[in-house]
């Protein structure tokens, strides 16, 4: 297949669109044709950078038989629709984190995408870096033995500027959620995916500092299937900007990831010598790789490397500890 390129467009042309943007452009194997935004300024000027259509209308882009992939790029409440939209149309779909804001959503769009042919995929880019591949190997592995404890922490600053500048952000029916929804599911996302399922949920949430109607903060007690427990503190209010950490402990050992780096290593009665890691910055490097899988994927006519099932996880969390909260009870996933 030298010198096929896969055809992506993008809906929505927001800050998260120009990663995916410039990911494509540096990517051989994938080329952008078209974009589609309501504001027909933004949008204009985003498909004139990046030399690509410009549509005002999902439905009327969708009509273009030249596309293969849709980026949904939107605000998360609209993704559901808009992936089963060009899932009809014989799209395949890269769906922004979170994939959609409500359980039954995503396995409609896991259900559409199945039944019309056509791949999705959601955006996970941690899960793309070389100490998160090199920690998933190495717990699998055996390396810290049997899993005790394992904590993840986003303790980050988002001012009430923030919340204000855009109309759908804090709000349930559009952002779905705040802290844990919106910044904290690439780290909810990586805990499980390197510890295991998560059995069952006593979680807490609420809106301390900020004037928003979802959640500045959240806490989590976890029960992981494999008998492990675990913590979650996520929250948008911690100033300065402390960023994430994760602690997975175990019987032999200790694996501590401050953002995207191994800050402590230790098993016990061994030397433990780390390999040299590529650089990687989750942005934009994790697009590049998740989006240049999705272009091959189409090619090789194989699932990609986070395929739209992978969402439900993570969700299942975040969605468990607003039920809990909401009940003052566990919730079983």
């Amino acid at each position: 297949m030298e010198g096929t390129t896969t055809k992506f467009s993008i809906l929505g042309c927001g800050v998260i669109a120009e990663v995916h943007a410039n990911a494509i452009h540096g990517i051989k194997e994938a080329e952008l044709i078209a974009v589609c935004d309501t504001d027909l300024l933004k949008g204009q000027s985003f498909a004139h950078k990046y030399g690509a259509e410009f549509y005002p209308q999902l439905e009327r882009m969708l009509q273009n038989e030249q596309i293969d992939v849709v980026c949904i790029c939107t605000p998360s409440g609209f993704h559901a629709e808009q992936t089963i939209l060009a899932a009809k149309a014989g799209k395949h779909v890269v769906a922004e984190k979170p994939m959609a804001i409500r359980l039954d959503d995503a396995h409609r769009m896991i259900r559409e995408c199945k039944e019309r042919g056509v791949l999705l995929a959601t955006i996970f880019p941690r899960r793309m870096s070389p100490v998160a591949q090199f920690v998933k190997q190495f717990i699998e592995g055996g390396g810290l033995g049997k899993l005790s404890l394992c904590d993840a922490y986003v303790k980050i600053y988002r001012s009430q500027q923030y919340y204000d500048s855009a109309g759908w952000r804090g709000t349930w029916a559009i952002d779905g959620g705040g802290a844990m929804m919106n910044q904290g599911i690439h780290t909810v996302d990586l805990l499980q995916w390197l510890v295991g399922p998560v059995r069952s949920i006593y979680g807490r949430a609420g809106t301390m500092l900020r004037t928003i109607e979802v959640e500045d903060t959240a806490v989590s007690l976890l029960s992981f299937r494999n008998g492990a427990m675990g913590v979650l503190e996520m929250t948008t209010t911690v100033y300065p900007d402390l960023g994430q950490r994760l602690e997975i402990h175990g019987e032999k050992g200790s694996i501590i990831i401050k953002e995207d780096d191994i800050e402590l290593l230790k098993v016990e009665g061994q030397e433990i010598q780390l390999p040299v890691f590529e650089p990687f910055k989750v942005i934009p490097d994790g697009h590049r790789i998740q989006l240049r899988d999705m272009a091959l994927a189409v090619q090789e006519k194989r699932t990609p490397i986070v395929p739209g099932v992978e969402g439900i996880h993570a969700l299942e969390i975040i969605l468990g500890t607003y039920e809990s909260s909401k009940r003052q009870s566990e919730v079983f996933l």
